[in-house]
């Protein structure tokens, strides 16, 4: 089993507080969000969706590239893009679409047994997994050899 953990000290309220954001390794320093991160176009930090979105793509990758492996085939790129829609949901929000984009090297590989790992790799991978109660996640997927 493996146990990993983010942190977050927030201060002020609401609209006006500033938040950052803390991982166990270090990836993430004190990284700053707030309002205007995540609803506005303040580029300085980040938010909860596109932290969230990182995190998917990194998981569907890399069980993409263990599958490919499973099958005989070494990857030689593989490079995702994961889009994660914050949605108004009553007085609040929730998180209705993830749009998974994936361009794959992977030399050797046919196209048809591309598709069924990437879409394999798109249901089971652990985030996948914890993300079920996302309404739509798609996954558009190019090999490019």
């Amino acid at each position: 089993m493996s146990e990993k953990s983010a942190s977050v000290h927030w201060e002020g309220a609401g609209k006006a507080g500033q938040g950052q954001v803390s991982t166990e390794t270090g990836a993430l320093q004190k990284y700053p969000y707030g309002f205007a991160s995540r609803f506005g176009d303040d580029r300085k930090g980040t938010n909860p969706e596109e932290i969230l979105g990182a995190a998917h793509a990194a998981c569907f990758t890399m069980a993409v590239s263990f599958a490919c492996d499973k099958a005989g085939f070494a990857t030689r790129t593989l490079d995702t893009t994961a889009r994660v829609r914050l949605a108004k949901d009553g007085d609040g929000f929730k998180i209705d679409r993830i749009a998974l984009t994936l361009e794959a090297t992977v030399p050797g590989m046919e196209d048809k047994q591309f598709q069924q790992i990437a879409e394999e790799a798109k249901r089971n991978c652990p985030l996948s997994k914890a993300l079920a109660a996302v309404p739509e996640i798609t996954l558009q997927a190019m090999l490019k050899n």
